[in-house]
């Protein structure tokens, strides 16, 4: 029998470069996930707690200026057929056998197909870069593998 939960859209509430700071309605703004993935740049470990007390599962990938090693520099996910992977600090090339890229460290949005394979940026809670404001996303994932990214400003 399949999984229920294959079988129905996903919400993720995708976060990073948060830098020691989060949005002050963070729960509101991960209201409806069904998870959250920070890529990483954390800084200051007390955020995690706060992040983990909204109550979603966490997945959390480690930046540059994350002192936790704990924490993996690479995750590889499949929501509904669709192959992620979860860095930090993009790589230079397309990885073989995933379908989206999510990265952060440069602090830019970023909705891109590159060498096949889709690659999001959800920007920076703190320290925007190059003009672009803080934010945040959700990422959808239909039970059909379709994808739909949304950046929410934070100011």
């Amino acid at each position: 029998m399949p999984n229920d939960k294959q079988n129905r859209a996903r919400r993720i509430f995708v976060l990073a470069d948060t830098h020691n700071h989060l949005a002050a309605n963070l729960a509101v703004l991960a209201e409806g996930a069904d998870e959250i993935w920070h890529l990483g740049d954390v800084c200051a470990p007390r955020l995690l707690q706060e992040i983990e007390n909204i109550g979603l599962p966490l997945t959390i990938v480690r930046g540059n200026c994350d002192a936790n090693f704990d924490w993996p520099l690479v995750v590889d996910l499949e929501r509904n057929g669709v192959r992620f992977r979860l860095v930090h600090i993009p790589p230079p090339r397309a990885p073989e056998n995933i379908d989206v890229l999510l990265h952060a460290h440069t602090h830019v949005p970023r909705n891109e197909r590159k060498e096949n394979v889709l690659w999001l940026n959800p920007g920076c809670v703190t320290r925007p870069n190059r003009g672009a404001p803080p934010s945040v996303a959700t990422l959808a994932i239909a039970p059909d593998g379709k994808l739909s990214w949304t950046l929410t400003r934070l100011r």
